[in-house]
């Protein structure tokens, strides 16, 4: 049974910080990723990291502000979310790969057959 269980979503002030903590089992993932869907907006990508932990990749709007991690033993992938913004309001998701995927491919969509339920993050202004 493959699953994917998001963790440490909540309500933070701007400027401060969150872990978002994706817990993986029933197999061994190459690569996960983040997404966030902000409320009335789609789905976009947010970060990704490969199963050596050395490959990753972030989108524009949150370089330099979070960081993604992951500890295999742990079977988990982790988001640091520094500098908060009301912006990064969004729900968010962490997906894995069926099988393993390149790392130019690790900002689609459509390069992860598994998604987690999602956790709310929301930032005050």
């Amino acid at each position: 049974q493959v699953q994917l269980v998001e963790y440490g979503g909540g309500l933070v002030q701007a400027g401060g910080s969150l872990r978002l903590s994706c817990a993986t089992s029933g197999r061994t993932f190459s690569a996960v990723g983040w997404f966030r869907q902000p409320p009335g907006k789609e789905r976009e990508f947010v970060s990704a990291i490969d199963w050596t932990g050395v490959v990753t990749s972030y989108a524009d709007s949150v370089k330099g502000r979070f960081t993604i991690s992951r500890d295999n033993a742990k079977n988990t992938v982790y988001l640091q979310m520094n500098s908060l913004k009301p912006e990064d309001t969004a729900v968010y998701s962490c997906a894995a790969p069926n099988g393993a995927i390149s790392y130019v491919l690790f900002g689609r969509a459509n390069s992860y057959a598994y998604w987690g339920q999602g956790t709310q993050v929301t930032v005050s202004s």
